[in-house]
């Protein structure tokens, strides 16, 4: 039987549950850390701002990745036929009073909120479960109204969905993407492939749609608490690991898979799962 060597997987090879952040950390996908806070503007808020309007669930929007990315809300809305790169698949209240007291758009109250609000409710849009968008090059982002947009009454956020064609490129969307992870037929496009071996370093993260020799198999969750040590997260998903690609193996006998695992600092950010692969 052959098998590829066990490693930890580079930084940026695995993503985080909830959103990307940077090139290609998982997720963001990826671990993905959610996106901060936009410093304080030392800009005056000016005279004449006025509330930006609150988005609308289903609207889409042809973001760069770089937009994308940014923490206050950009773009305008084309049309779901045409092409675009985000569709907004929830629209939410900030809570920005704490203690009786209004606080600022940027504060680390309100972008908790919102980092919790979105991954919350991306899967009940997109379908399927918190595994199928692990195995998926979807992810959500978010965005908050600006300073002065804030200042002017804006108290909206609003949650988005991208897909990650590669390193700092989001793939073009078709149509609407409610739903698009509930059935295997719809949701292949979207799946997580590999252009090589994840232990190769020519390896890149591509959806499935785009040319690749490797596949996300399936994600093993590692249990929760402290990190228990790169050589005992290792050992607790390789033997799944292996089953898992046996079954899909041409010849059970003779056969390739890799182990991806979350180092310590993934696992601090809220990754505790592994991902599987094997050859597509």
């Amino acid at each position: 039987m052959r098998h590829n060597e066990l490693r930890r997987a580079p930084k940026h090879a695995l993503w985080g549950a909830l959103v990307i952040a940077g090139a290609m950390a998982l997720a963001g996908c990826g671990g993905g850390e959610p996106k901060s806070a936009p410093s304080p503007s030392s800009a005056p808020p000016s005279a004449s701002a006025s509330p930006a309007p609150a988005p609308k669930e289903g609207a889409c929007y042809n973001l760069t990745y770089d937009e994308a990315l940014a923490p206050t809300a950009g773009g305008t809305a084309v049309s779901c036929k045409g092409k675009h790169t985000t569709q907004t698949y929830a629209v939410g209240k900030l809570r920005n009073v704490v203690d009786g007291h209004l606080v600022a758009v940027d504060s680390e109250q309100v972008a908790a909120q919102v980092a919790e609000a979105c991954p919350n409710k991306v899967t009940r849009y997109l379908g399927g479960d918190a595994d199928d968008l692990r195995l998926s090059m979807l992810r959500p982002v978010w965005f908050t109204p600006t300073i002065e947009e804030s200042e002017a009454g804006a108290s909206w956020f609003r949650c988005d969905v991208i897909g990650i064609a590669g390193p700092e490129a989001l793939m073009t969307l078709k149509g609407n993407m409610k739903g698009v992870l509930g059935s295997s037929e719809t949701a292949e496009p979207f799946r997580m492939c590999g252009t090589a071996s994840p232990k190769s370093d020519s390896f890149k993260r591509v959806p499935c749609s785009l040319k690749h020799s490797w596949r996300a198999l399936s994600v093993i969750d590692l249990g929760s608490g402290k990190y228990p040590g790169e050589a005992r997260v290792n050992s607790a998903g390789a033997e799944d690991c292996k089953a898992a690609a046996a079954e899909v193996a041409d010849d059970p006998l003779k056969y390739e898979w890799s182990w991806e695992f979350p180092s310590a600092e993934q696992w601090q950010g809220g990754q505790s799962y592994g991902i599987c692969w094997a050859p597509a």
